[in-house]
């Protein structure tokens, strides 16, 4: 497994980089962010993609995770930074929370996270209640076909976790390798529920569509911001005719960034 993975501090700080770095300045092209901003994150892990807008002075930040070891984790990061009593950590499934458990926000960050849900239409659906009337939802997730849309890099083989497109081949052969290679049936399961996950843009926009979301703005990238973190590259911006054709970009993208907004307007039906 990477190192970043096994140094919680050390990734926590690669999430608050990216963030500070990308994520807010795409969404402030939107919509501007300040202390009195609400932000919510599903799937925050040790929270470190939230540092950044307490650094800013959002007074109210809620990340939620299932894994009670992250947010433990999280609570001891965030414990002795300045203005730390603004965030909120929970261990819960977000399907167990209701508005009046949280409230609404203002905008509302998955990041690396959709690409793991089962149902990602109901979660769509269901995550929308949580939006103020003007909110906004930040989504950043790779699409299933790019060279590491398997999450290669969590393989304990240096091979494979260096090896492109491999996650893509059938089920049973996909299996096979890794068991082959001497993966963990935890690791092996793993990875074929992310297969099992794995969406493609078409999808995801399909999927806005039909839960009445409204796209704010988006970026395919080609070189993932994330990499300046971990690898010191910089981000590199898909090129346009490539970002055009369905389905084949989805080999070529590493990441997408799209801010959308919930339409309260119901689509007109002909009579």
């Amino acid at each position: 497994m990477h190192e970043r993975h096994l140094n919680r501090s050390k990734y926590f700080k690669e999430q608050e980089f990216t963030v500070e770095k990308h994520v807010i300045p795409f969404i402030q092209e939107v919509r501007e962010i300040n202390e009195n901003t609400s932000i919510l994150e599903i799937g925050c892990g040790e929270g470190g993609n939230l540092a950044p807008f307490l650094k800013i002075g959002c007074k109210r930040i809620v990340g939620v995770d299932m894994s009670d070891g992250k947010i433990k984790n999280a609570n001891k990061f965030f414990d002795k930074m300045e203005n730390g009593n603004n965030i909120e950590f929970i261990c819960s499934d977000v399907y167990d929370l209701s508005l009046e458990d949280i409230g609404q926000f203002d905008i509302i960050i998955t990041r690396d996270v959709l690409e793991h849900i089962h149902g990602q239409e109901r979660f769509m659906h269901f995550v929308k209640s949580f939006m103020k009337s003007d909110g906004k939802f930040f989504l950043g997730f790779p699409p299933w076909h790019n060279p590491f849309g398997g999450h290669q890099q969590m393989f304990e083989s240096k091979f494979l976790s260096n090896l492109p497109f491999f996650h893509i081949l059938p089920g049973s052969v996909y299996k096979f390798i890794l068991k082959s290679f001497g993966e963990t049936e935890a690791k092996i399961k793993g990875a074929l529920e992310i297969k099992e996950t794995g969406i493609t843009i078409e999808r995801f926009e399909k999927i806005i569509r039909r839960n009445n979301y409204t796209k704010e703005k988006q970026v395919f990238y080609f070189i993932n911001p994330n990499y300046e973190a971990k690898f010191g590259l910089k981000p590199r911006v898909a090129w346009r005719l490539i970002s055009s054709i369905p389905f084949i970009r989805n080999f070529f993208i590493t990441t997408n960034y799209y801010l959308i907004s919930k339409n309260e307007t119901l689509p007109n039906k002909s009579s």
